[in-house]
């Protein structure tokens, strides 16, 4: 029988036991992060189901001979930072599931001619609506940016036609969608109006991303990565204003 009290067999004993603790430490933070990576693969499995059946119809807001408001200090006109954001909505929208039609994917009026006339722009604004419906769209969302004589002015905001329940309800989820997702420095709320591009059957919103006039919030504008922020955001929204409504019919 060996003597376990020696000096020498302690040390030896005690480097083995550390060992074997390192080593059955390790295992077990592997197999937690291999469950990690299986959850998070998971998730990401189930949020892009979210919107799978909803068609969406995105309208990136001017286009053409409209370049709609213009950056203070860039100069870059809305009806660009519009598309892009819209595009970025469009490939998070197709992540989940969702199937998405744009009123345009260039700088071009939807309506014919080459003045600027209240006409054409009616016209033009009735052509988004009209693909919309020609699409079959469950939800209408008309991409814009704001603009305003003070500067410090900020914020993202939701706008939906005023006695439209549905477009309220989307206008709303969208909003507290947009308010978690970026948070902003300023807090707004959705707010109805009368739009003739949201006067549709369709429940519809219309996003102000943001404030051109706004020296800081300019940048964030301008940023492809803020733009997937925003593009999450709408979608979120969106999953929870199905939620809300119910399952498309």
């Amino acid at each position: 029988m060996k003597d376990w009290k020696h000096p020498l067999l302690r040390s030896r004993m005690e480097h083995l036991r550390v060992g074997i603790l390192l080593v059955l430490g390790i295992t077990c933070i592997g197999l937690m992060a291999g469950v990690g990576r299986q959850q998070s693969v998971q998730v990401t499995a189930v949020q892009a189901q979210t919107l799978t059946g909803l068609t969406v119809a995105l309208d990136p807001g001017h286009g053409g001979y409209d370049g709609g408001a213009r950056a203070h200090d860039s100069g870059i006109w809305e009806k660009e930072i519009n598309l892009q954001i819209a595009l970025a909505v469009e490939k998070e929208l197709l992540a989940r599931g969702a199937q998405v039609v744009l009123t345009r994917r260039e700088d071009i009026c939807l309506a014919p001619g080459d003045t600027a006339t209240k006409a054409r722009k009616r016209a033009d604004l009735k052509a988004r609506t009209d693909l919309a419906q020609a699409a079959g769209a469950d939800v209408f969302l008309s991409i814009h940016l704001n603009e305003y004589r003070s500067r410090t002015e900020s914020g993202p905001q939701v706008f939906y036609q005023q006695g439209g329940e549905a477009g309220r309800l989307l206008a709303g989820a969208l909003q507290a969608a947009l308010v978690a997702g970026l948070k902003p420095g300023k807090i707004r709320s959705a707010m109805a109006g009368d739009y003739f591009v949201l006067r549709s059957s369709i429940p519809s919103a219309l996003v102000e991303c943001g404030f051109l006039s706004n020296a800081a919030e300019e940048k964030l504008l301008l940023d492809p990565d803020y733009h997937t922020r925003i593009a999450a955001a709408l979608a979120d929204g969106l999953t929870e204003y199905r939620r809300l409504a119910g399952p498309v019919q």
